[in-house]
């Protein structure tokens, strides 16, 4: 089991015993039917890459490359338009179209507005102990500008020790058992992104930890929850590690998917299926 498995069940286990129901939710699955949550409130995962704690689920299949096509269009090469995000394989934004196309002035439209990326990368190098290395994709102007989904993954922070870059990522809210729960596809992509970004500025990835203000489990989920329990008893012992296949000081913007390798990764099968809130 690997440290994100044991996280994982960790907090299945909390949110089914500890959880609270919510009341009136603005998700609703395709049916049209609210869509309730059973949450808790402030979970902390942490993980030493240097260390080969690479935070990748092997309870079910993760869609890492996709995940990581997302980073890109978020943060390489920032864009809002559902068609650019699609020449990446990233389909899964269409049911947030505001109806232009977009998912309105969000994610990668806030990056590159305010070229957070260069700006970060710029920092990084010149001033590398400064403790003001923030990427937020808060922006309350921006979310004042058009509808769309307020970003859920919206804040890093990037610190430097010695030959080591660290980065914590704030999640206000989290879908567990899709996608921000322990190895699920944030993990992955901003683990990843944590790997592109010490490589270019010629650091080595060391500390990831990820703080989610409030996650949840679908009601519509709790059957799979209970058997990703189950498949935690028999997980093997295996240890995937995501490497990234370029020379120190590559540029950002270089970074394509041919360049990561997950290595040692078997996840168990057969997939587990969701219905998504909306």
């Amino acid at each position: 089991m690997t440290k994100a498995d044991a996280y994982l069940v960790r907090d299945i286990g909390n949110i089914l015993e500890n959880g609270y129901w919510d009341e009136n939710p603005r998700p609703v699955y395709e049916d049209r039917t609210p869509a309730h949550t059973l949450s808790v409130n402030h979970i902390v995962r942490r993980y030493d890459l240097a260390k080969g704690e690479f935070p990748v689920c092997t309870l079910r299949r993760q869609a890492w490359k996709t995940g990581i096509r997302e980073i890109f269009t978020i943060y390489q090469h920032p864009t809002n338009v559902l068609s650019e995000m699609k020449e990446y394989g990233v389909t899964w934004w269409d049911p947030w179209d505001i109806g232009d196309g977009t998912i309105g002035q969000r994610y990668g439209a806030t990056v590159k507005r305010y070229d957070l990326m260069h700006r970060l990368i710029e920092d990084i190098r010149k001033d590398p102990y400064g403790r003001r290395k923030v990427v937020s994709l808060w922006q309350e102007s921006d979310l004042r500008e058009t509808p769309g989904l307020a970003p859920c993954a919206f804040l890093t922070m990037w610190n430097v020790r010695g030959d080591y870059l660290d980065m914590s990522l704030i999640q206000r809210s989290g879908d567990m058992l899709t996608a921000s729960g322990g190895g699920g596809i944030n993990e992955i992509q901003y683990a990843a992104l944590l790997m592109m970004v010490a490589n270019t500025v010629e650091k080595k990835p060391g500390v990831f930890t990820h703080f989610v203000a409030n996650e949840q489990i679908y009601d519509r989920h709790m059957e799979n929850a209970r058997e990703l329990q189950r498949r935690a008893k028999t997980v093997s012992g295996s240890r995937p590690m995501l490497l990234l296949h370029r020379e120190p000081g590559c540029p950002f913007e270089e970074y394509v998917i041919g360049d990561f390798e997950m290595k040692d990764y078997a996840p168990m099968e057969p997939q587990l299926t969701f219905e998504l809130g909306i």
